[in-house]
This record gives structure tokens, sequence and C-alpha cells, in this order.
């Protein structure tokens, strides 16, 4: 018996195996088999499918795709003083790929879990910012690494005050989480675009604030 599959896994997760078996919105597209290959803490498979291609002819492939669950993320923006607040923490997978320290400025963010998007952000924001918004705003949702991760991520927008903000340090401790809050003016922001901050949701939520958000 296999953890994940036939059997509960360490989080309880049984059919990790059957995700996407029953796909038929494309008639282009056939699934014949899919593989666990690893189910420590998200999922990683090997999907093999028949697919129909421009020319007609039928093809099969093979694709590893990274399930992590879906997320959501949130600008705060303070239209008044002009400024944003983002977070810093190590991202380890930055780091090894090159960025110089692994500290990552970011929009506030995580994994949906069990809860709709909205109720998501609510609680990560406060999570990670210690922030409690009011109304929040949806931007739109993007597949962030279509190429092989399943995620799709909601983003959203609300505004704070100053006087919300209490402390620098935020995070939940038993996750491991060491989050710093950075209060940037909007103008610095966009200047640091692609060299301070190279998170890709931030510059979306930043680049999106500037063209049809608050800053607009």
């Amino acid at each position: 018996m296999t953890p994940g599959i036939e059997t509960p896994d360490h989080r309880g997760r049984t059919g990790l195996h059957l995700t996407g078996r029953d796909l038929d919105r494309n008639p282009d597209v056939v699934v014949r088999d899919v593989e666990v290959l690893s189910n420590d803490w998200y999922v990683l498979r090997a999907t093999t499918f028949d697919r129909r291609g421009s020319d007609g002819v039928w093809r099969t492939e093979r694709r590893e795709t990274y399930d992590r669950g879906d997320g959501a993320t949130i600008l705060l923006y303070d239209a008044d003083r002009r400024t944003v607040l983002l977070t810093r923490q190590f991202r380890f997978p930055v780091y090894v790929n090159g960025h110089p320290d692994g500290m990552l400025l970011e929009t506030a963010a995580g994994l949906l879990d069990e809860d709709d998007p909205v109720a998501a952000i609510r609680r990560e924001t406060v999570e990670e910012t210690g922030v409690e918004i009011g109304p929040v705003q949806h931007v739109f949702d993007v597949f962030m690494s279509p190429g092989s991760v399943t995620e799709r991520l909601h983003f959203f927008a609300a505004p704070y005050r100053s006087e919300d903000i209490e402390g620098t340090q935020h995070g939940v401790a038993s996750e491991g989480e060491d989050i710093e809050i950075v209060e940037l003016d909007i103008d610095r922001a966009r200047a640091a675009i692609g060299t301070e901050i190279v998170d890709a949701k931030a510059i979306m939520l930043l680049q999106w604030a500037l063209l049809d958000g608050p800053f607009a």
C-alpha cells in the first residue's frame, strides 16, 4: 500500500494519482497515466497523455507538474502618503539560483489551503504584516509558471494606514517564518523594480498600481 495513493500520507492525503485523469475539456488531449513522483509536502506528478497537434497527428507526451495548491497575494498601499507595504524574508530557492542573500522583497502572500482567496489573503496579511485590512480589491488571477507549476495566484490590493503598522517583524514562528515589513515610497519602489525588487508578484502589483490602480 502506497502512502498518498491507497493509504493516507503524512498529510492525510489519498488518491494523489487520480488528479487530471478525468480531464475532458480539451478534445485534443487524452490523459493516459498519472504517476506520483514525490509527495513529501507538495506533490510532483508525471502525467502521460496523447495530444493531437495542429497537423492532426496524435503524439504521446509526458510532462511533470508540481502541485503546491493555489495562492493569493496582496499589495497594501497608502494613496495619500504614496507608500506601499512590502515584506522581506529568506527564500532558499532564489538564494540557490543566484540571489545575493536570498532576502526577497515581496508582496504578502500565501497558499489558500482550505480557504477561499479573500479569506486566505486576509489571514496571510495579518500573519505576515500584522495589518488587519478592510475591503479588498480583486486585481486578477494568474498562472505564474505554467510550464511546470499548477499554481493559480489570486492578486488583490487594499489600503492601509501608518497607524495600522505594529512592529517590523512578523510571521508564524511555528512555520519557520521570520518576516520583516518594509514600507517604501511608490516612486522608490518603481525605481527598485528589476534590481532590489525581483519578485514577480510584487512587480506585477506595483505596475498595476502605477498604471491602473491607486497611483495611476
